[in-house]
């Protein structure tokens, strides 16, 4: 079946909604279009009276309308159904926001919600925002000559309901995530306070400056587990040192457990002005992202923001690097409340940390961390394969 299109100006399906909000008492949330996700409400900007709010806090939510950012390459969408009309009166809207009104004899608000998320929209929206010379973004008049596609009602519903039914699965994904997570750092608690399960019968606790751990444990520093390299780059005015084949880090680098690429290489001449960190070494940032922390799988150089330990033959390195990962707050303190905090390699190499004796005990406290890692990226990997199923049929 041929799908008519429609100009968002048409009156006889949408009406654009001018700034200006009713008068109310007390408070009300505001939504900036920072407050808004894709198509869902993360974090309100705030609290506000009618009396005392941002001049921008003057768009007026109405029943069965849809709203979207209006600046360029910003795709946040919100809509006020009934499914959600209680909401109506509980917040305003940044003149940022594009509201459109939707007749719900001819038009589904959630469908239109969708075309505003699509790909084809945003690039369209930003088409007509790129002629804007100082704030790229659209204005009503751009608006209302916007056409959508617009089928039959039944199949906006099922089209609605397609892709509502895919979100919903990216929500409980993300829900068992966020559970997981909360796991891990319960998990980490536990097993830096209390040890490995195969190593608690009768273990008795002792108190230490960072806090109780297992009485046969040592609270020891960085120095003592191995040794501490503070990376360096070698110059960019050289490009002999560059574009070879090992893989030099920086913080942007350090997203995961392990570093798997850079974005730069160094060559072997460029190896000559820099340290090779061997394959297993604790990446760790030291400077402004203080605490960032990844293993490089082979060797590599790091640049200066990073602090690099090379772990003794006596210590399990996935530990130190779960231990870390548990201590990373307090290595930020460590580096004390400055605009430009950072840990040189001298302070570094002082912060203390809890080590069990017995290297199959670290091992064990990493395997078991190591589980709950897995279990979050195979979440994460079925949640971006939802993702892009949604973008798919969005399409």
């Amino acid at each position: 079946m041929f799908w008519q299109t429609k100009k968002l100006g048409d009156k006889n399906y949408f009406e654009i909604l001018g700034s200006g909000i009713d008068k109310f008492e007390g408070e009300k949330s505001y939504l900036s279009t920072s407050s808004v996700e894709k198509n869902i409400i993360k974090t309100p900007e705030g609290k506000i009276t009618y009396q005392e709010r941002p001049s921008r806090a003057n768009m007026q939510p109405r029943l069965n309308s849809v709203w979207f950012a209006r600046m360029k390459d910003t795709i946040k969408v919100y809509s006020f159904t009934k499914e959600n009309k209680d909401e109506i009166n509980k917040y305003i809207l940044s003149t940022g926001f594009a509201g459109v009104l939707c007749n719900t004899n001819k038009v589904l608000p959630k469908y239109v919600e969708k075309i505003f998320l699509s790909k084809w929209f945003n690039g369209f929206k930003n088409a007509l925002a790129s002629d804007k010379a100082i704030q790229k973004s659209l204005n009503n008049e751009d608006i209302i000559n916007i056409k959508i596609p617009l089928p039959p009602l039944s199949e906006q519903q099922k089209i609605v309901y397609i892709l509502d039914s895919i979100q919903d699965a990216i929500r409980t994904q993300e829900k068992i995530i966020e559970k997981t997570k909360e796991l891990n750092k319960s998990m980490m608690a536990d097993l830096f306070k209390y040890g490995g399960p195969s190593f608690r019968k009768g273990r008795k606790l002792k108190k230490t400056e960072i806090g109780e751990i297992p009485e046969n444990w040592e609270v020891v520093t960085i120095k003592n587990i191995g040794e501490v390299v503070t990376g360096t780059t070698p110059s960019t005015l050289v490009k002999d040192y560059w574009n070879g084949d090992i893989p030099f880090v920086t913080p942007t680098d350090i997203t995961k457990k392990y570093v798997e690429n850079t974005e730069r290489y160094i060559s072997q001449k460029g190896l000559q002005k820099a340290r090779l960190l061997p394959k297993d070494s604790i990446l760790v940032t030291c400077i402004a992202s203080i605490g960032k922390i990844s293993i490089t799988p082979k060797p590599c150089i790091s640049n200066q923001q990073i602090n690099a330990i090379i772990c003794k033959e006596n210590i399990d390195n996935e530990y130190i690097y779960y231990v870390m990962n548990h201590m990373s707050d307090r290595l930020k303190m460590w580096a004390g409340q400055t605009t430009s905090p950072i840990v040189k390699k001298s302070l570094f190499e002082k912060f203390i940390l809890p080590l069990p004796k017995d290297k199959n005990e670290q091992r064990e406290i990493a395997e078991i961390l190591q589980t709950i890692d897995q279990k979050i990226e195979i979440e994460q990997k079925k949640k971006a394969l939802y993702e892009e199923l949604f973008r798919t049929m969005l399409n």
